[in-house]
This record gives structure tokens, C-alpha cells and sequence, in this order.
């Protein structure tokens, strides 16, 4: 019997008593939010905001020094290929007129046993 009547109460005040649980809990919940906030919304947001700008400043620094740091490499690399290409050009010069007195000999040499001949 004790059991049919907490049903029976149950039934009468189920609906609005967890609307009103609900809104006490919400009531409760929202102040008790207010009052344990470590700041306001808007304070949060403006830190936010500022940290966002330091992470872009300090991103676009570390940007601009690696693009500085890669211009330095790539620099130090065309004085590097230049160099060499020069080098290379030069050895290529010498060894042309090496081959070319090479020639010039055989052709005399040449020109020398068909004249005594």
C-alpha cells in the first residue's frame, strides 16, 4: 500500500516537480558558476584576443628569420655553384687549348714528314 501511494504522488507532481528540480538545479548551477568565475566573459576574451596577437607576431618573426636564414643559404650556394661553374669553365679552356696544341703538333709533324718525304 505505502508503495501505491508514493506512485500515486508520484504521478501528481511527477512532471512539474522535474521542472522545478531542473530549474533549481539550473538556478544553482548558474550561481554557483557566477561566484566560482576566476573573471568575466569579457576579460577572457580580450586575453584571448591578445594571445592570439603574440602567437601571430611571434609566427610571422620566426617566418620572416626563416625566410631571411634561406635566402642566406641559397645565396651562399649560387656564389658556391658560380665558383665552381667558373672553375669548370676554365678547365674546360685549358684542356680545350691543351687538345688544340695536341693538334697543331700532329699537323706539323704531318706537314713535316710529307715535305721531307
Amino acid at each position: 500500500m505505502e508503495n501505491n501511494t508514493e506512485e500515486n504522488v508520484y504521478n501528481k507532481f511527477g512532471p512539474l516537480a522535474v521542472l522545478i528540480g531542473a530549474l533549481v538545479g539550473g538556478l544553482a548551477g548558474a550561481t554557483a558558476m557566477w561566484l566560482f568565475a576566476p573573471q568575466s566573459g569579457r576579460r577572457t576574451r580580450a586575453q584571448i584576443q591578445n594571445k592570439t596577437i603574440q602567437l601571430r607576431d611571434q609566427t610571422t618573426k620566426n617566418i620572416k628569420k626563416a625566410v631571411a636564414q634561406v635566402r642566406t643559404e641559397t645565396d651562399k650556394l649560387t656564389a658556391g655553384v658560380s665558383e665552381k661553374a667558373g672553375e669548370l669553365k676554365q678547365l674546360g679552356q685549358d684542356k680545350l687549348v691543351q687538345q688544340m696544341d695536341r693538334v697543331t703538333a700532329a699537323l706539323d709533324a704531318g706537314k713535316t714528314v710529307v715535305e721531307t718525304a
